[in-house]
């Protein structure tokens, strides 16, 4: 009776990116197994997904956000999102103090 043994290659010293590269269209990771460590993904930092909302405001409102995010050089809707997280924040941090 033949016993198999439990033969995993080993992963060569590339010398360059080219080499590693040639390597793995020629190879696959199945190939070696045990010779990767699992990797801890963390996804809280992903922007998160926006929704779009209607919001009305008085013109010279509007117009007066435009101005301040042409000063900054930044789109308005942007800077209105900015200011909305300023005073989320504010407001957050108002109710922890309390």
């Amino acid at each position: 009776m033949k016993t198999i043994k439990n033969k995993t290659k080993s992963i060569p010293k590339f010398k360059n990116e080219d080499e590693e590269r040639d390597f793995w269209a020629k190879n696959s990771v199945l190939d070696f197994p045990n010779r990767f460590k699992p990797v801890k993904l963390d996804f809280s930092k992903l922007k998160p997904s926006t929704e779009k909302v209607t919001l009305r405001v008085p013109k010279m409102m509007l117009d007066d956000l435009r101005m301040l995010a042409n000063q900054q050089d930044v789109p308005y809707q942007s800077l209105m999102k900015i200011f909305l997280a300023e005073k989320i924040q504010e407001k957050h941090y108002q109710h922890q103090s309390s």
